[in-house]
């Protein structure tokens, strides 16, 4: 059985320590399909040496939930692999720019259909109310460019004071009706191939997804639109990728992208009708070549 590296959370972040070990156990019964044995490692013991994952013929850094309140140190970590030429799948390259929302803004200029967005270097109440007047939106989304999980994102009013707002660069979008109604949409990809799509919707008039904010998953099968514009983004990152999951959104009659997740997304591999097997392929693949 070849043994591989899964980089997982900082120990000393108990924030998702009800939640990774269950995915890891998900990930981990996937890889044994494909006679591969996966071995938790924390990213934060490798940020400034590499040695301990040189032995490793891949590393998956698919577990790093919590990167982004430790920043600074991630890019140092991303840097520090690269240097050493890790077997990292996804990229160290791709670790670091994906970390950083401003991706979508390059994406956009590649044809890559977005909401209506505004980057900022601060999110001041002038700018939001500034936000307001031009988009003419019902309600807005605040969040900063450097986030996970819905941390630190605000939906707002008009007029409505900001709570615990982003403190740097952030983004603001109109919020999508669709969101409430429709839900997001994320298809997942291995190898290139795509292999399942999940449904997320919010509950009790909530606007995130996620599940620790009571988000509801369901399996669906993506139409043809929803497809192309995977396909769209995919080609507009143009990377040897491993993995990509890219989460989507209807704006009226037409999808836009939400974000394309490149270093821990989780895999929904739950709600895959292959339970992973098109992952375990794929690693199985990179691993022979």
């Amino acid at each position: 059985m070849t043994r591989i590296a899964v980089l997982t959370p900082d120990p000393a972040d108990p924030s998702y320590s009800g939640q990774w070990p269950g995915v890891l156990e998900r990930l981990t019964r996937a890889l044994t399909q494909a006679d591969v044995q996966a071995e938790p490692t924390p990213w934060t013991q490798h940020v400034e040496d590499a040695s301990g994952l040189e032995a490793y013929p891949l590393i998956l850094p698919v577990l790093v939930w919590g990167y982004h309140r430790a920043h600074p140190l991630w890019l140092r970590a991303c840097e520090t692999w690269r240097a050493a030429d890790l077997p990292l799948a996804n990229p160290a390259s791709v670790l670091g720019w994906n970390s950083d929302k401003r991706y979508l803004a390059r994406l956009a200029e590649r044809g890559v259909p977005l909401p209506a967005t505004r980057w900022v270097e601060r999110a001041t109440p002038e700018v939001v109310a500034d936000a307001f007047a031009r988009t003419g939106a019902e309600q807005l989304v605040v969040k900063p460019t450097v986030s996970g999980g819905a941390w630190k994102t605000l939906r707002l009013s008009p007029g409505q004071a900001m709570t615990d707002p982003p403190t740097g660069a952030a983004m603001i979008q109109p919020y999508l009706p669709s969101i409430q109604t429709e839900g997001e949409t994320s298809l997942l990809f291995f190898g290139g191939r795509f292999s399942h799509a999940v449904n997320k919707r919010p509950v009790g008039g909530d606007f995130r997804i996620q599940v620790q904010f009571g988000g509801q998953y369901a399996p669906v099968q993506p139409d043809a639109d929803a497809l192309a514009l995977a396909d769209r983004v995919l080609a507009a990152i143009d990377e040897p990728l491993l993995y990509a999951r890219v989460d989507m959104a209807r704006d009226g009659d037409a999808w836009k992208l939400m974000e394309a997740e490149l270093i821990e997304p989780d895999f929904y591999l739950g709600h895959d009708p292959a339970a992973g097997a098109g992952f375990a392929r794929a690693v199985r693949e990179r691993l022979d070549a």
